[in-house]
């Protein structure tokens, strides 16, 4: 290809879209690319346009960083302009891959003018790595959804025209207080939709920080030739960020260095596979040398997850511009609904339909009279018209109270608020319908390190060679502890170099400044054995890493259990293959061992005899049974080693063998105190707790049997024996279970799907990538928020902030706290009332169950969630205390089976028992009050104080209802805990002092008097009642009433089958005689006309 058609060709790469042209224009760009030149690397990916950038060291040059040592950590303002023809110029000079530009083009360094922040240019030209905030509703916008509800539209309309008729009829000098009616249905209106909109306002603001949290995370970089951890939010184009298994990669960019990285990229391209990556430098090598692009893939993919490898890479596209940040941006986030919020939708339905019912019943009945009575009635057309509105306005009304079309959003805000409050206690909740699941869980697979233990890890022993100790030997109380150092004295000067090496080298823990000191950062075993070898033989990491340089790193495999590194000898020729990991899996590869030898550079090792390696499996075991997590070391020198351009690397198992065995380190990691605890009132709870452990099988029973998890009765085996057992075994061994050592995560996953088949709702904790299966197929997945990679975190329902199991028992205890009570009494008692009265007055006016809807729905339900609302509208709905902290009894019962009804038979005892007295009371007062209170039914006033009396009754019954509603057991303290709650308190003061305004000065607006002593005495008299009441019903034996909610059913059953058989018959007889009316209708009409026609012709 001649110069000018590769111009033309690269050109072409970098064409921008017409959509992304902006993204190509930046003013004043010090920078050779612009963010639109950087995003055709992606999108899909291009070889072409890497090429036509200049690969690795045109990025290099045109992004002004170092591919080494990353940008400098206190730019500010960068000193020169670069161009896209220098940067080009740049990788034309280059033949092949070098982390250094050639000196002719070299940056000057950046200006650190002090009223500049940091890195000021690259934020402005490529943005910063924060994705833009999905847009927030507004509080205007908020208050039109709340009121765009086709029922709440309807009564707005029939309260406008009542008020049009009452002003008619005021204006014309007829009654001058029918107009109040219809300000009030309006004033009423008016709060509902603000109460709504201002919850929904508050909830909308609770799930953003939620999700600023949950997206808040470090990532390690480098940066003025240093790694160290930062927030991805400060990540920019130009930094180099390290690569690990577990990672997902914050931002897109081209990979530098690559050790075996594969990644997942299902995110992005919705394909499965496992992508392999190379270096940005051999992509362009490939390119120079043959032009070939086949399975060349240097490209990062923000979102994409690390599956193995390990690596840098180069950052070119951050925030919305990044893949993850535009696929984040184009699509909004949406909750499944929860088994409750589903069971839920079914009762709204139910319960939709009877309210609708009932409302057309009403209103049938009503009209029907109000046709009747018409024609005899002597009232003006406007009275007639405010009849009829009146019986509209109440049909509307009875349906706005009885249904609940907002129920199930109801306990997503109540989740919403129990999530924030499991924030405080270290969980955070990333899918909604985990909280309400976590609270059935009946299995728990827990993790041992970090979850149980406390993940604070020190060496406390060791041994080199066969059986040369170090530390204090376990399971000894009198033996006095050895220093590494007397140890050392009895092994060759070149074994402490081999132990520093294999310390240092084979690790990806690194050292950062923190505050005053150096500290060692990454996975706790890797940083207690670096803290051990500091002490203890005075490691200079950055020294010893300077020195050797690495040909070839193989990263940790949870299904080999091993990691290891190749490194060049700088004082002699040949190269050290290095090893680390389970001490079993290192002394079966192992033919030699290193022995103790007199003073010099050559190690002393000798072949490894059947006692020799019976005596070390017997130290490893003995470490185990101590509860010390067994790490081994094992080494083999080779002659020589393939360089990169050389092609093809050995892979592990081809190298992996004839090892020289050097020693083992048991690893201290105490118990938490409080698992203990955890594990018993899990047992309590009904919750058997596993654990599924990758340590050894003495190790991993040590510490069941500490901490309360491995009973007399229960199983211990290895991964192994599991994989091995048939499906009729796994029936049974499961169950029994109790500890999983060695365990695969294939493992952790089978066990998983294997109880899930048997009926369980399995909890499980994972923190490794491979766990990403297992966390997914489980009904909730924990990951550890401290110790766990992005993979698994993602992978998790709820992220546990300090990776502890007592955690988990506050999920459990949240997640019960959701139960259900229901009172349908207001939309019965509007109806009866409403067809028995002559005039189709109901005993409550439609500004009343406005009220009543308010105080049962918005009132109660923040009195019991607040602050977030429950928007279960239309009809009285109290759930338990889930703005409570859970308390301890809560976990005493066992878990809710998946296939539970949704209301208890406890539940339906205080539902059914509470509606019965609440009708009766106000039925009796409204059939036989007059004759109790000695009213006369012909005067007005009397009657409207009775009507007075009857609505504060029930209003009262509700305030008073709630404090039963807060225990939804049979037990009786009903104020358990109600201190803890201020909003119960804040709520009911608003309740009970609106009901007392209601009476004594909003009398015209509600229809109702002002009450006198006795008068309250009654209605409070009758209301308390409810508490004591309850009392009587939760003695009521839960097996007779559960005997008859089955007859009661089984009525309704046959009642409803003979309606719809009846329906089925009647209905199509009433559809042929119809059609038989419209055809003898059409006959005549047709005889009609033939014989006007023959009229006409005879004329």
């Amino acid at each position: 290809m001649s110069a000018k058609d590769e111009n033309e060709f690269w050109s072409d790469a970098l064409t921008p879209e017409p959509r992304f042209e902006i993204d190509f224009r930046v003013p004043d760009n010090k920078f050779a690319f612009s963010p639109g030149q950087l995003n055709k690397l992606f999108n899909p990916k291009s070889l072409a346009a890497f090429y036509a950038l200049g690969g690795l060291h045109g990025l290099e040059y045109g992004l002004q960083t170092d591919l080494t040592a990353g940008l400098s950590a206190d730019e500010k303002i960068l000193a020169r302009y670069t161009t896209f023809k220098e940067a080009r110029q740049v990788a034309s000079s280059q033949t092949n891959g070098t982390l250094s530009p050639s000196p002719q083009y070299l940056i000057p360094p950046a200006e650190t003018a002090q009223s500049a922040s940091l890195f000021a240019e690259r934020c402005r030209v490529f943005g910063t790595n924060v994705l833009p905030q999905a847009p927030k509703k507004t509080f205007l916008k908020l208050l039109w959804d709340a009121y765009n509800d086709k029922l709440i539209i309807l009564l707005t309309i029939a309260a406008i025209v009542s008020l049009s008729l009452g002003i008619y009829e005021a204006v014309s000098g007829q009654s001058q207080v029918d107009w109040v009616e219809g300000v009030a249905v309006c004033v009423a209106i008016l709060i509902v939709v603000a109460v709504t909109a201002g919850n929904d306002w508050q909830k909308q603001r609770q799930f953003g920080n939620l999700n600023k949290r949950k997206h808040d995370r470090e990532v390690k970089a480098i940066r003025s030739g240093k790694k160290m951890r930062m927030r991805i939010s400060d990540l920019t184009v130009g930094d180099i960020v390290c690569l690990e298994p577990g990672d997902a990669a914050p931002a897109d960019g081209i990979v530098i260095t690559s050790q075996e990285i594969k990644c997942d990229e299902s995110l992005a391209t919705g394909e499965s596979d496992h992508v392999e990556k190379c270096s940005g430098f051999k992509a362009w090598d490939s390119r120079a040398a043959s032009g070939s692009e086949h399975d060349i893939d240097p490209f990062i993919m923000s979102g994409s997850n690390v599956l193995e490898g390990i690596g840098t890479y180069l950052v070119t596209s951050v925030g919305p511009h990044s893949t993850y940040g535009r696929i984040m941006v184009a699509l909004g986030t949406e909750t499944d609904p929860t088994p409750l919020q589903v069971k839920l939708a079914r009762l709204a339905s139910w319960i939709g339909w009877f309210g609708l019912g009932s409302a057309l019943l009403l209103f049938f009945v009503l009209f029907v009279r109000f046709l009747v009575q018409m024609s005899a009635s002597e009232e003006t057309p406007a009275v007639k018209g405010q009849h009829f509105m009146d019986i509209l306005i109440v049909t509307v009304t009875v349906i706005v109270v009885a249904i609940p079309e907002g129920l199930p959003l109801a306990v997503t805000l109540a989740l919403a608020f129990a999530t924030g409050r499991m924030l405080k206690e270290n969980n955070l909740v990333r899918l909604l319908r985990a909280c309400e699941t976590m609270g059935n869980a009946t299995v728990i697979c827990s993790d041992k390190t970090g979850t149980l233990t406390q993940n604070k890890m020190s060496v406390a022993s060791g041994f080199f060679g066969h059986s040369e100790p170090f530390g204090k030997f376990p399971l000894s109380a009198t033996a006095l502890p050895i220093s590494i150092s007397e140890t050392l004295k009895k092994f060759s000067s070149s074994f402490e170099e081999l132990l520093l090496h294999s310390l240092a080298l084979n690790t990806t823990a690194f050292e950062e400044q923190q505050s005053e000191k150096k500290e060692f950062i990454g996975n706790k075993t890797e940083v207690a054995l670096l803290q051990f070898a500091h002490q203890g033989l005075g490691l200079n990491l950055s020294e010893v890493r300077t020195n050797n340089h690495i040909e070839q790193v193989y990263p940790f495999d949870s299904a080999r259990k091993t990691m290891a590194v190749v490194y060049a000898r700088s004082k002699r020729s040949g190269y050290r293959f290095l090893v680390k990991g389970a001490p079993e899996i290192l002394l079966a590869a192992s033919s030699h061992m290193v022995s103790p030898g007199p003073e010099g550079e050559n190690l002393a090792a000798c072949v490894i005899s059947p006692d020799d390696r019976r005596l070390i499996s017997g130290m490893i075991d003995a470490y185990s049974r101590a509860s010390l997590r067994t790490i081994g070391l094992a080494y083999r020198d080779l002659p020589t080693w393939p360089s990169a351009s050389q092609g093809r690397q050995p892979s592990f198992d081809e190298i992996f063998h004839d090892m020289t065995w050097i020693g083992a380190f048991g690893i201290h990691d105490p118990l938490r105190p409080e698992v203990p605890g955890a594990i018993q009132t899990c047992r309590a709870a009904g919750i058997q707790v596993k654990m599924v452990t990758g340590d050894n099988i003495h190790t991993a029973l040590a510490i069941a049997k500490a901490c309360g998890i491995k009973t007399n009765d229960g199983i211990a085996m290895e991964g192994t024996e599991l994989r091995n057992l048939r499906e009729n075994e796994l029936a049974i061994v499961i169950p029994k279970l109790q500890v999983l050592a060695r365990s695969s995560p294939d493992d952790k996953e089978l066990v998983v799907k294997h109880l899930k088949r048997l009926g369980e709702i399995v909890a499980v904790t994972g923190d490794g990538t491979n766990d990403g299966p297992a966390l997914k197929a489980a009904d909730v997945g924990f990951s550890m928020g401290l110790s766990g990679t992005e993979v698994a975190r993602e992978a998790s329902s709820i992220i546990l902030l300090d990776d502890n199991f007592s955690s988990i028992v506050t999920a459990v205890a949240w997640g019960r706290a959701f139960q259900i009570t229901v009172n349908i009494t207001a939309v019965v008692l509007t109806v009866v009332t409403a067809i028995y009265n002559s005039k189709n007055e109901s005993v409550f006016k439609a500004v009343q169950l406005l009220w009543l809807n308010l105080i049962m729905d918005t009132f109660a339900a923040l009195a019991l969630y607040a602050p977030s609302h429950l928007h279960m509208r239309r009809y009285e709905t109290n759930q338990g205390r889930a703005t409570d902290p859970p308390t301890s009894d809560i976990l005493n019962r066992p878990p809710t089976p998946r296939s539970a009804p949704l209301f208890t038979v406890i539940m339906w005892k205080m539902i059914l028992g509470q509606s019965i007295y609440k009708l009766a009371i106000c039925f009796t007062l409204y059939f036989a009050g007059h004759s109790l209170f000695h009213f006369n039914k012909s005067d007005e006033v009397e009657m409207l104080e009775l009507n007075t009396i009857i609505f504060n009754t029930f209003v009262w019954m509700q305030i008073f209802n709630q404090f039963n509603c807060r225990r939804l057991d049979n037990k009786f303290n009903i104020f358990e805990g109600i201190h803890k709650n201020k909003w119960f308190f804040v709520i009911n003061l608003v309740m009970v002092g609106g009901q007392i305004l209601i009476i004594f000065v909003s009398g015209t607006a509600f229809g109702v008097t002002r009450l006198s002593g006795w008068q309250w005495g009654v209605s409070l008299g009758f209301a308390v009642f409810c508490v004591p009441w309850a009392v009587v019903l939760k003695l009521a034996p839960d097996v007779y009433v559960e005997v008859l909610l089955d007859m009661f059913a089984k009525v309704i059953k046959c009642v409803f089958s003979w309606v719809t058989k009846g329906y089925e018959k009647v209905i199509p007889g009433i559809t042929r005689c119809f059609r038989a009316a419209i055809g003898w209708s059409k006959m005549g009409r047709g005889r009609v006309v033939d014989e006007e026609s023959a009229t006409d012709i005879n004329h």
